[in-house]
């Protein structure tokens, strides 16, 4: 990817820097593992070296690489120059334990799930933003009554606050989805050639997995299988969607014939080259198209799933580009999203002369059921209402004046509904308690505090400093039993400098 959507969070996880520090820390782990187990020969003063002296230079590796054309190799020749540097002449070299019974699938699988374990802890914090900010917005806008629209087209009266409601409720769909992933992905195999044990003992693989926080693999090959990959990559595909859903909702509000929405137009920026009156929705626009990249690269971790017999390497190329493609570009959406979602404007004027843009035809619905009410049959009330909305209809996309709805209706003389009940309707509509009625407000209630523990302080009176702990969702805990030993530290970081160190 490049560098204009990296961030240099997500960038560092698939620098060589970090896979070749995390290649280090297998190797080194991998050293233990055998000390621990002494069948080999290796000892544990040999591996505390190795710990101490392990190292790596990027460029000396790449120097290596460009002879060898083989990259693990490469590292481990530049490791284990570092490890022997300082043995004295003549004594046994500790590096000739270094990738002991191991093959570069094990060292470079593991690490790589390593790293899409990191990446995805940045995606998960990211949607997580993202959802809590659309669940507070969804709030603030429970009562900002807009047009909803079905086929692009007016339907009915909604609130504001039910597309936020609905993005964090997706949200907290991927969310759960991600964490799923996040574990499904966390595997380790440091099982040899063709996966069989053969050259090493399992003891290994379970102390670099355990170490790592990543679980073995119950059977891999000399890889590990990429189902595992796959699934991920479909999850990042379903987020960048969500993330494409939210963005083509905004842009669509942002049309100048709709205009009820706005993305945020920072101080000193340019809209159109050409046309300075212009504020064009780039960043969601530049969301849209980053989508296509990360769903697109969800098929090629499908493609890889199917590799010949025990292993080949047709997927470790595609995997170099996409992998970090789909995280780096996600990792921008969400941060952009993020940004837009906390800043949205919007037009709840525009909304209003939107909902009163088809004369009244968004109430269409309610009076076919008055109509029923009155003891008509559904399919003549149907008529009677559309008949009298078409004319409507006509009149307004001739940009013409004429009767609303209401007004027709009236006029009809086989409208049986009454003109209270017109009123009713037309006038005292009650479409802010007929959406989110009664208990289905909770609609909103997502990205909540289920469960958590934790102590406050009150300094405000010095003479009597309050502290006392508060539990969420689950039983408290046994007190801690916290004493004062009088060390001043509390009195150093004291914000309001009220409190006294005591001898």
């Amino acid at each position: 990817m490049i560098d204009r959507y990296t961030r240099p969070e997500m960038g560092h996880i698939f620098s060589l820097e970090n896979k070749y520090a995390i290649w280090q820390e297998i190797e080194v782990l991998a050293c233990e593992a055998h000390a621990e187990m002494g069948k080999i020969g290796i000892t544990r003063e040999e591996a505390a070296w190795i710990r101490e002296h392990a190292k790596f230079s990027k460029e000396e590796v790449d120097a290596i690489e460009a002879v060898t054309n083989h990259d693990v190799i490469a590292f481990l020749t530049n490791m284990g120059e570092y490890i022997d540097a300082e043995v004295p002449e003549g004594e046994p070299k500790p590096s000739r334990w270094v990738h002991y019974g191991m093959t570069s699938s094990d060292l470079g699988d593991t690490a790589l799930c390593y790293q899409l374990v990191q990446a995805t802890d940045i995606i998960i914090e990211d949607v997580r933003k993202l959802g809590e900010i659309c669940r507070r917005r969804a709030f603030e806008e429970r009562e900002t009554l807009c047009v909803g629209r079905t086929h692009g087209i007016h339907a009915e009266p909604m609130t504001f606050g039910m597309k936020f409601g609905s993005w964090a409720w997706e949200l907290k769909r991927d969310l759960d989805r991600l964490l799923d992933a996040r574990k499904n992905v966390a595997f380790g195999a440091i099982s040899g050639a063709v996966g069989t044990y053969s050259s090493i003992d399992p003891f290994v693989e379970e102390y670099v997995c355990e170490r790592l926080g990543l679980a073995h693999d119950p059977l891999s090959t000399q890889v590990i299988s990429r189902d595992h990959h796959a699934y991920l990559a479909g999850v990042l595909a379903t987020t960048a969607a969500t993330c494409d859903r939210i963005a083509t909702e905004i842009r669509n509000l942002q049309k100048t014939d709709t205009l009820e929405a706005e993305e945020p137009f920072k101080k000193g920026q340019k809209g159109s080259s050409a046309m300075p009156h212009k504020r064009n929705p780039i960043t969601l626009e530049k969301v849209c198209g980053l989508s296509r990249v990360v769903k697109a690269n969800a098929q090629v971790a499908f493609d890889n799933v199917a590799l010949w017999h025990e292993r080949d390497i047709s997927h470790s190329s595609a995997e170099r580009v996409a992998q970090a493609d789909s995280f780096i570009a996600l990792d921008h959406m969400l941060n952009c999203l993020i940004r837009i979602v906390d800043g949205l404007i919007l037009y709840p004027a525009r909304m209003q002369a939107n909902l009163n843009l088809t004369r009244g035809l968004i109430f269409s619905s309610k009076v076919l059921l008055a109509l029923v009410d009155t003891g008509i049959t559904r399919e003549d009330a149907y008529k009677i209402v559309q008949r009298n909305s078409m004319a409507v209809w006509d009149d307004v996309h001739a940009a013409v004046d004429g009767p609303n709805l209401r007004e027709r209706l009236e006029a009809d003389p086989e409208c049986t509904v009454s003109s209270e009940k017109l009123d009713e309707i037309f006038e005292k509509n009650t479409y802010m308690q007929s959406i989110y009625p009664g208990d289905t407000r909770s609609a909103l209630e997502v990205f909540c505090l289920y469960e958590a523990d934790g102590e406050y302080f009150d300094i405000s009176d010095p003479a009597h400093i309050v502290r006392d702990s508060f539990t969420v969702g689950k039983e408290a805990p046994e007190a801690p039993g916290y004493y004062c030993l009088h060390c001043g530290r509390c009195a150093e970081s004291c914000p309001k400098q009220v409190i006294e160190k005591r001898v």
